[in-house]
């Protein structure tokens, strides 16, 4: 089923998608040929993903061709996109976890012996030939569940491979990986290429799309503002044309000036439902006015932790103290009325109740507070005010504040979250993948309101599985994996490789503490 890729060029032509009151893709552009890697770069919300879902046949297209050596195609599904020689490696890995790696490749075009019973034999055969010949070293035995992400990133190589994808389409792929993995991606990458596959590369990390890419094209409210070449452009360069301004690159912070302990953790377990630790004595400091950051493969606790922390689950063992009192047992309505303020890793499922207004969910977690309620009434004269004020100083770009915040873009969905939880007297920030899904601008914007509230005297705890953005906010940086703190490091001293080797369970030799 899988050969030699022979040469293949891919063109989109004038490419427009709507959806109602949005216009997605407006007249895209682009070409591929096999053999080069193309970066896709834009804010969330750009088009990206839409124009890739077209391409893979998972929307039809209101207007334009997709062609493929000058033939005009039409995918009606995935199915014929991969017969026409597209794959694609999804952000979220589309794997079973209890299967082996040969179960998984083959899965929907497994090969079959009398009765039409599995043939694994000839299903481990196909994964040792394609893993050989691009050196991506997979274990056809080995069941999904038990494999870092890296590992599993490369079974879904594999099964594209399979399929005899001359084009390969990535998004975000380096989104779950540590510096090491990413490194050993890029490598993969440039096999493909050099086998004659062609890479298309969807990611918002400007150094990556750098480092790897032939060509950069930009998206900005469903169009093609340019193409860059990578050996001359720079970050700052992409990041304008991006956004359609200058953007600073870099966090603007000075030293903390860290005060009393504000939170502290104290041998913190925390189980689930089936017994199953994700976080195992745990113990850390927060001090007013710094922030510390906790950098880990997304998996490792960082989730259950945060959770615990802000009373949405219970912990098993160990105490949560905030100013000196016990919250360990407290609901989040106590912990909020403290002074702490939670911005969740999800803010769909937890930040955000999509079908309210922008107004309604800037009070949503305040509605009940002296300021807005009287009695079992709102007062939405008061709410409806501060929503002004909170629009306008955090800059959400929203037509009205009645509008309802399922239709605003992820980066002024982030913004609404960020806006209610810091624009009130805060004894601790919990701050979970902050910037998750959110554009350049968004990202300066928010980094910069956290420093801000540093600097005011909060106590702030950053967990990102951005390993640049926890490096770069925190004044001190902790590592998690598998549910322990593994190393206490100084942002300034230790080096991204450093960390990536704590957060991959090793310890390096140079270990920087703090």
């Amino acid at each position: 089923m899988h050969g030699e890729s022979s040469f293949m060029k891919l063109e989109l032509r004038g490419i427009t998608k709507r959806f109602p009151g949005v216009v997605a893709n407006d007249n895209v552009n682009l070409a591929l040929n096999t053999g080069e890697v193309l970066s896709l770069i834009g804010e969330n919300g750009a088009g990206k993903s839409t124009l890739m879902s077209v391409l893979y046949g998972m929307y039809k297209p209101d207007e334009g061709d997709i062609l493929i050596d000058g033939e005009s195609q039409v995918f009606t599904s995935p199915a014929d996109a991969i017969a026409a020689g597209i794959g694609m490696v999804h952000q979220h890995f589309m794997l079973v976890p209890v299967f082996t790696v040969a179960e998984n490749v083959v899965l929907g075009v497994e090969p079959t012996g009398a009765l039409g019973k599995l043939n694994i034999d000839e299903a481990r055969r196909m994964v040792r030939e394609i893993s050989d010949k691009y050196s991506l070293d997979l274990d056809p035995d080995a069941v999904i569940e038990d494999l870092p992400v890296g590992v599993q990133q490369r079974v879904e190589i594999v099964k594209v491979l399979l399929r005899d994808a001359k084009v390969v389409v990535f998004d975000e792929p380096t989104a779950v990986l540590t510096p090491s993995e990413i490194i050993e991606f890029f490598e993969i990458v440039k096999t493909l290429v050099s086998a004659g596959r062609g890479v298309v590369f969807i990611t918002h990390k400007l150094k990556e799309a750098l480092n790897i890419a032939d060509r950069i094209a930009v998206l900005r409210r469903g169009k093609v503002v340019g193409e860059v070449d990578p050996k001359t452009a720079t970050e700052s360069q992409i990041a304008e044309m991006m956004v359609g301004r200058p953007v600073e690159l870099t966090v603007q912070k000075n030293s903390a000036l860290a005060g009393d302990v504000v939170l502290k953790v104290t041998d913190l377990t925390v189980l689930d439902a089936d017994g199953r630790t994700h976080v195992e004595n745990v113990s850390f400091e927060v001090r007013a006015g710094e922030i510390v950051g906790i950098a880990g493969v997304q998996g490792n606790g960082q989730t259950e932790l945060v959770e615990a922390l802000t009373g949405l689950r219970k912990a098993t063992g160990g105490t949560i103290s905030l100013d000196g009192k016990d919250l360990t047992h407290s609901d989040p309505r106590e912990r909020h009325q403290m002074g702490m303020a939670h911005i969740p890793e999800d803010r769909q499922r937890q930040g955000l109740v999509g079908g309210m207004s922008v107004a309604e969910n800037l009070v949503l977690t305040r509605y009940h507070d002296d300021q807005f309620s009287h009695g079992v009434m709102v007062d939405w004269d008061a709410a409806n005010a501060i929503a002004d004020t909170l629009i306008g100083e955090y800059d959400i770009r929203t037509p009205n504040k009645e509008t309802g915040v399922g239709t605003l873009s992820g980066g002024n969905q982030q913004k609404v979250i960020v806006a209610r939880e810091l624009s009130r007297d805060l004894r601790l920030t919990i701050a979970a993948q902050p910037t998750r899904g959110v554009d350049v601008g968004s990202i300066e914007y928010i980094h910069s309101r956290i420093v801000k509230e540093r600097d005011a005297g909060t106590a702030v705890l950053i967990v990102s599985t951005e390993l640049d953005e926890v490096m770069a906010l925190s004044d001190r940086l902790l590592v998690m994996y598998r549910g322990k703190v593994v190393a206490e490091l100084d942002p300034k001293k230790a080096t991204p490789m450093e960390v990536g080797l704590y957060m991959a369970g090793s310890r390096p030799d140079s270990a920087v503490k703090a």
